[in-house]
């Protein structure tokens, strides 16, 4: 690995031409080594064929040097010993420096072809499928309370289950980890019977205590967390025998059943498996179909967990290596938080003949609001009219100024975004720069979610289309009536209760539309573009579906194993 570094070093001081002429001392000072590590350097770059070589003898003599070997060709071998070695981070500057070449992105992606996806081994007489995923977002933690980002969410999902999942097109809620619940007649009250023998990745069986202990963390916590307005809402939880439960909630939340549904609502085991809550995160114990058996910055392998409630999975193995870099495309901007993978959803190769295409039952909303809140010019609705309308007609040609516009005073407004998004956010800056003078500023979500909202204009968001959506669209709604005029606000909030109580999902879907309707006819908001979540895949794979939040499954692929000598 140090050796493709330093060709590509002296590449990049000497490549210009194919032959040169050096001393040992300048390849030395360029090298960073003495004279004597240089003649190593070169004479084992020439037994490699990468270079060719012809020495003069005497100190400062020179010598001629040629590349014979391409600094992309060196490049991609860096690339795949460092994923095959599982040590990323050791080259990912040296191979960005190359990754442009479009000699490099068709090397990769051949490579990646092959490296990645569905892959059988024999161990001890026994073949072992496995699954290699290049994904972009690095995984820092797969506990339900602290994930953030999508690829954690994706982990957690299959090491971890909850009382009840969605099924179907129609999310039909069913029974999971619990078999069976009731609510009373002010549907506060909330009863869950478990299944017998579920067994923890530690061997530890589940009972009413790690319920009660999951939800009694969520209600504690102090994080600002997705769907925190619906544990929030849970007054009590307890214990009535070792296999039922009974949680309380303060008001009717017709949302709640829904909720329990989430990645966010899995059943941790009590005390964490005796783990602090950071290494929990690291080596997690849940019931799901696969069990962690190691996590680092790069890498994330899950094998099958055989006892699993549900039957065993088919695959034995899965690997997660983290490549933060795109296979394609524009590498200024970070990787779009839609689809953390590189091979399963969102290919880069649609026309690839080796892949098959399905669609995903999911697509992401883009769009800005803005921020009436604040004193300024966005609460005139002729300026949001205006800025509507300019980007409804990016090239201006059609849109006049605003008529209570100052011309004479150009309006400054600040765009906030987070790093996912700030190429949207830059292409908004620059369709309205003809009329507004526009700042942009991207945040980490954690701070995203602070002050820095109230302070900002205009502000971009997303809305993941899946089976959660009126999750979702609850946690928006309560998010953007922060940034909205108080009118606004207060109609948002009656409208959020009304939602609240509705038991028919139907009739929550058209309330949900309305108030969406209502902000984007007051010009409180704006679409920029909405996108359908693909998933491709080698035709080897079988038993592609899809949980609630358009993820792939992975207990139910499986490929067909290649055929045996009958002799």
């Amino acid at each position: 690995m140090k050796l493709h570094r330093q060709f590509l070093l002296l590449h990049s001081q000497y490549g210009g031409q194919n032959e040169q002429d050096v001393t040992l001392d300048e390849l030395a000072e360029v090298l960073e080594c003495t004279h004597r590590n240089a003649l190593n350097i070169i004479t084992r770059m020439s037994e490699q064929g990468w270079i060719g070589w012809q020495s003069q003898r005497g100190r400062g003599r020179r010598s001629q040097l040629t590349f014979i070997a391409s600094p992309e060709q060196i490049a991609m071998e860096s690339m795949m010993h460092t994923i095959e070695r599982r040590d990323i981070r050791d080259s990912m500057e040296q191979i960005r420096l190359h990754a442009r070449s479009p000699v490099v992105e068709e090397q990769l992606q051949d490579w990646l072809l092959s490296y990645f996806g569905p892959h059988s081994e024999i161990q001890r007489d026994r073949q072992i499928d496995q699954l290699r995923l290049p994904i972009r977002q690095r995984i820092h933690t797969v506990d339900p309370l602290y994930m953030n980002l999508l690829a954690e969410s994706f982990v957690s999902s299959h090491i971890f289950d909850g009382l009840v999942r969605k099924s179907g097109a129609d999310g039909t809620i069913i029974p999971h980890l619990a078999h069976a619940w009731e609510t009373d007649a002010q549907r506060t009250g909330w009863t869950f019977y478990l299944r017998k023998d579920v067994l923890f990745h530690h061997g530890q069986i589940l009972t009413a205590e790690d319920v009660v202990y999951t939800f009694e963390r969520l209600i504690r916590t102090s994080r600002r967390a997705l769907y925190r307005f619906v544990f929030k809402q849970i007054q009590s939880v307890r214990a009535l025998n070792a296999t039922t439960v009974h949680i309380q909630l303060q008001e009717p939340s017709e949302l709640f059943l829904p909720f329990l549904c989430t990645s966010r609502a899995a059943i941790v085991p009590k005390g964490l498996n005796r783990r602090s809550e950071q290494e929990f995160g690291l080596k997690p114990s849940g019931t799901g179909p696969f069990r962690m058996v190691e996590q680092s910055e790069e890498r994330c392998v899950l094998e099958v967990f055989k006892p699993y409630f549900q039957g065993r999975a088919h695959l034995d193995r899965v690997e997660i290596i983290h490549i933060p870099w795109s296979v394609s495309g524009n590498r200024a901007e970070p990787a779009e938080p839609i689809s953390p993978f590189h091979l399963i959803p969102n290919p880069a190769v649609p026309d690839d003949h080796s892949w098959s295409q399905l669609p995903s039952p999911v697509s992401v909303r883009k769009f800005v609001t803005f921020n009436t809140q604040k004193e300024g010019p966005l609460r005139d609705p002729h300026i949001r009219a205006h800025i509507c309308n300019c980007l409804q007609d990016p090239t201006n040609q059609h849109v006049k100024p605003a008529a209570t516009i100052n011309t004479d005073n150009i309006v400054s407004l600040r765009i906030l975004t987070i790093p996912q998004y700030r190429k949207d956010a830059r292409e908004i800056a620059e369709t309205l720069q003809q009329h507004y003078d526009c700042e942009v500023l991207s945040l980490p979500i954690e701070q995203f979610q602070g002050p820095l909202r109230m302070k900002s204009d205009l502000i971009v968001f997303s809305l993941t289309r899946d089976q959660d959506e009126q999750l979702r669209l609850y946690d928006l709604y309560l998010t953007l009536s922060q940034h909205m005029d108080t009118h606004t606000r207060i109609d948002i909030e009656h409208a959020l209760i009304d939602i609240r109580r509705q038991s028919d999902a139907r009739v929550r879907d058209t309330l949900f539309r309305q108030i969406w309707e209502r902000l984007a006819a007051d010009h409180q908001l704006y679409v920029l573009y909405e996108k359908p979540v693909q998933t491709a895949y080698l035709p080897t794979v079988r038993g592609i579906t899809f949980n609630s939040q358009g993820w792939v499954d992975l207990r139910h692929i499986w490929f067909p194993s290649p055929p045996t000598d009958a002799s």
